[in-house]
């Protein structure tokens, strides 16, 4: 950590450890030098650190400090103003941070101070989106190992971790044993699974797809490869489980609003509820990633996606696009309008969702409810005009 005044003078440089020790050595080494004016002081003091959460940035805005997060790629880029050598130390790091805040805190963005129902949605948030990527991950393992060796249970099953599969595949990891699973058996499965329809049909079908004929691995390989996919099929199970009682906690904690409990909820998380973040709607659509960015030099002029962005974010706002597409006109047009353009879908749904990101900033500025004809009012075809005689 390092201390400097406004002209650029080092006042201070130490290591703080961690915890309340830490904050308590930070407070008394920035007390020393704020004078007697010392609530008015410490609203002039900023910090910069290169994380935007934790308990050290809430310790930090609690105690009135205007907090700046730095970009980790904002920091590298700074530091190479200052020398191209690749040099790097936690010294020089503390040194540039402060000089970084004390030049150029007029572009950084400051801490925002979210409210702690924000703060506790993003955690279940985030932690239910962990546990879905996790489960793909596993799945795709999963997947793969019954490519090597099973290739007749990724015929026979569409869904690997629906409950169906992983419990048949569980009684039977192996083409031998699968083979010789009735359709009682099967049956039954799919009725505890949920599975509704012609039940009978599935387990025929499935019955039938894992009787059928593949290369297979040598015995001893094929029973290697069984063990594996039982704890596989162990862990989505668990997987599966915690995903369903973080659902539960994330409804709790947001409720039921317009984009869903769910991605309602990782929208909130990752945007915030401090009102004074986001200047505009251009700032947020860029914090947010859906708005292209261009790169113009001479006579040349390139319109790109951003490539760096809050993932999470993203991802929550291009998921909304399609279950709009369902319920609004005017998403369902732009979308019919862009695809006409030739324009990809995926493309088209960044589109889309940077359309509907200005649409949330408008709404949660004025404090209004969304409106599809307000929303879309522009779109909307204009009443002809009869012209009179002179």
């Amino acid at each position: 950590m390092e201390l400097m005044d406004g002209s650029g003078r080092r006042l201070a440089k130490a290591r703080l450890p961690e915890g309340v020790a830490g904050m308590a050595r930070l407070h008394a080494m920035i007390g020393e030098r704020v004078g007697e004016d010392a609530e008015e002081s410490l609203e002039q003091v900023v910090i910069g650190i290169e994380t935007d959460r934790g308990p050290w940035v809430q310790a930090l805005i609690a105690a009135g400090y205007r907090v700046y997060a730095v970009n980790p790629l904002q920091a590298s880029r700074y530091r190479e103003r200052h020398g191209v050598s690749g040099a790097k130390s936690d010294g020089a790091d503390a040194h540039m941070l402060a000089d970084m805040v004390r030049t150029d805190s007029h572009q950084l963005r400051p801490v925002a101070g979210d409210s702690a129902q924000a703060a506790a949605i993003k955690v279940v948030a985030r932690a239910h989106k962990n546990m879905i990527w996790e489960r793909t991950r596993h799945m795709q393992r999963l997947r793969h190992a019954l490519r090597d060796y099973f290739p007749a249970a990724l015929e026979a099953f569409e869904e690997l971790t629906a409950l169906d599969a992983l419990e048949l595949l569980a009684k039977a990891p192996d083409p031998a044993s699968a083979a010789k699973l009735s359709l009682t058996q099967i049956r039954a499965a799919l009725k505890r699974a949920g599975r509704r329809g012609d039940i009978d049909a599935k387990a025929n079908k499935i019955q039938a797809a894992l009787r059928v004929e593949h290369l297979a691995q040598p015995a001893v390989v094929a029973q290697a490869y069984a063990a594996t996919v039982r704890a596989a099929v162990a862990v989505l199970g668990t997987l599966n489980e915690q995903i369903k009682t973080l659902q539960g906690q994330v409804e709790e904690h947001f409720g039921e609003p317009g984009l869903g409990p769910i991605l309602g909820a990782r929208v909130l998380a990752e945007f915030g509820d401090d009102q004074h973040r986001y200047a505009s709607a251009k700032a947020r659509k860029n914090y947010a990633g859906t708005s292209p960015i261009t790169r113009a030099s001479g006579k040349k002029e390139v319109v790109a996606a951003r490539y760096v962005h809050n993932d999470r974010l993203v991802d929550a706002l291009v998921s909304q696009v399609v279950p709009a597409m369902v319920v609004s006109p005017g998403v369902r047009a732009l979308y019919d309008e862009l695809r006409a353009r030739d324009i990809d879908h995926f493309t088209a749904c960044r589109h889309l969702a940077n359309r509907l990101v200005g649409i949330l900033h408008g709404c949660l500025k004025t404090r209004t409810l969304y409106n599809e004809k307000t929303a879309w009012s522009h779109r909307s075809p204009k009443p002809e005009t009869s012209a009179a005689a002179a």
